[in-house]
């Protein structure tokens, strides 16, 4: 029989309201609240970084670089994650609805831009952070292994913004750990996934990588070193994690977050090789 501990755990999410608050046309998100926090985490560690770890203080990088680069990262990462959210998730709707693509109002209401992909967002911020690289004449790799171990922290902030938006939840359970999810039309209990994601994605990654940022050995490796470390953590989390409903489970009985989970574990892998054999 539940107690009032467990009855208050699986009811946790009626206690949030997705809205701070309203004023006229425009409401406030914690969606968007933790989203700004997430980048304001990263460019504070990143411009602790400059300062303080001696490799990159006293090379070449500068808070006013750092702060260019920031700009460009940040709409890399929101243009990669929608689009990757639009090709990967939701396609055909978007083919027959372009506008709704950037456009964030609903309703006559500024309710930003809703449904991202992480593995889109990683491409859209790999790649302005190559071009980036060139353009001031930057390694590639150098600047990766530079932002990469402040990154986690970041995203713990994203996944508690999916839990506050009460989204991305888990597969049914009957386990005490289970809650219910205010948008799960079923009113099953469910594993809260994306507080495994923000533990396991967020807090356990930065804990591995931060020591790491300054080993010599590894300094041109941390891009391949996190794209295995995430790969296989989300790989397991998707176990728990409600698969998408307009595309379910694939071969294998994998997720699609699964196989592209995969696909960036080999991306890992062959960049370790690669950078072994130069070495």
């Amino acid at each position: 029989m539940p107690n009032n501990y467990s009855i208050f755990w699986q009811n946790l999410q009626n206690y949030f309201d997705p809205i701070i608050f309203s004023w006229g046309f425009f409401s406030l998100h914690w969606y968007s609240l933790t989203y700004l926090t997430a980048l304001l985490t990263v460019y504070l560690l990143l411009r602790y970084r400059i300062k303080n770890d001696y490799f990159y203080s006293k090379n070449i990088l500068s808070v006013p670089l750092l702060d260019k680069l920031s700009l460009f990262l940040i709409i890399g990462v929101i243009l990669g994650g929608r689009l990757g959210y639009v090709f990967f998730y939701e396609l055909g709707y978007f083919i027959q609805h372009p506008v709704e693509i950037f456009w964030p109002f609903s309703q006559s209401k500024f309710i930003g831009i809703s449904g991202m992909s992480f593995h889109g967002g990683l491409i859209g911020a790999i790649l302005t952070g190559f071009w980036f690289s060139k353009k001031n004449n930057l390694s590639f790799l150098f600047l990766a292994s530079f932002i990469i171990p402040a990154v986690p922290l970041g995203y713990f902030w994203g996944r508690l913004g999916n839990f506050l938006n009460s989204e991305l939840y888990g597969r049914p359970t009957d386990s005490a750990i289970g809650m219910y999810f205010p948008t799960d039309q079923t009113h099953q209990l469910r594993h809260p996934s994306q507080l495994y994601e923000a533990i396991g994605e967020g807090i356990l990654l930065f804990l591995i990588l931060w020591p790491l940022r300054n080993s010599p050995k590894i300094k041109d490796s941390l891009l391949w070193i996190y794209l295995i470390l995430y790969g296989f953590i989300r790989f397991f989390i998707e176990f728990f994690r409600q698969p998408d409903l307009q595309i379910g489970l694939l071969w294998l009985n994998l997720s699609l977050g699964q196989w592209l989970c995969l696909g960036i574990i080999a991306v890992g892998i062959m960049g370790m090789l690669k950078a072994r054999n130069r070495s």
